[in-house]
């Protein structure tokens, strides 16, 4: 593989590290949703990318699933369910966006001297995609952890998946069935986290996690 290919395939996942902190800073519920958008967008690429450079076809499948899923259906439906539950508004961190993303910075350090020295013999591409994958799947992680609305912990955890799809393709991929099954297995999750935020609308009238552990505590 060119020299060519190698600094695109890393530029494109570098560039899926920086759209998880463009993620981490969003507080507007709308931001978050079009940043995810661009998220998807950015991982639907570097994979193409890799299908190109792999020789690997099957990968375009994958692609075009993260373009149409994740770029376009998820984010509408995501925003049609935000309106229908009256949360576009702004989203509280846990100990605010500045710490979150200090935080995140010292993530993304660690990622990349565990991986680079544990992958050290590995193919150069792979190496480099699978400490940026680690990277993206810890941000995912502490976007969960520091956001108290369920609808941005739901983005985080999809851009927490997003993380995995680029590990598997720069580690010369998956089975095709296994990224399709990945794929419907989101949606599903997708589906089921949406019916369970509208029943927490329905009961506590709030998407706020927060207030709902002062409820439970309530009752204690």
């Amino acid at each position: 593989m060119g020299k060519f290919a190698l600094d695109l395939a890393h530029m494109l996942a570098g560039g899926l590290v920086l759209v998880s902190f463009m993620l981490l800073y969003q507080d507007r519920m709308s931001g978050l949703l079009r940043v995810f958008a661009l998220h998807a967008v950015v991982l639907s690429a570097s994979v193409a990318w890799q299908a190109y450079a792999q020789g690997a076809p099957h990968l375009y499948i994958t692609a075009a699933i993260a373009l149409v899923l994740k770029a376009i259906i998820i984010p509408l439906a995501l925003d049609r369910m935000v309106v229908r539950l009256g949360v576009h508004r702004s989203i509280d961190a846990v100990g605010g966006i500045g710490p979150t993303m200090l935080l995140g910075i010292g993530l993304v350090a660690l990622s990349m001297t565990v991986m680079l020295r544990a992958a050290a013999d590995a193919d150069p591409l792979a190496r480099e995609d699978l400490a940026f994958a680690l990277s993206v799947v810890l941000l995912g992680m502490l976007m969960m952890v520091t956001r108290r609305n369920a609808v941005s912990q739901v983005v985080g955890f999809m851009s927490l998946e997003n993380g995995l799809i680029l590990a598997a393709t720069g580690a010369r991929g998956m089975p095709l069935v296994v990224e399709i099954s990945v794929a419907f297995s989101v949606l599903i999750a997708f589906i089921v986290i949406g019916v369970f935020l509208f029943r927490i609308r329905e009961r506590f009238d709030t998407v706020d996690v927060g207030a709902l552990d002062e409820y439970r505590g309530g009752n204690q």
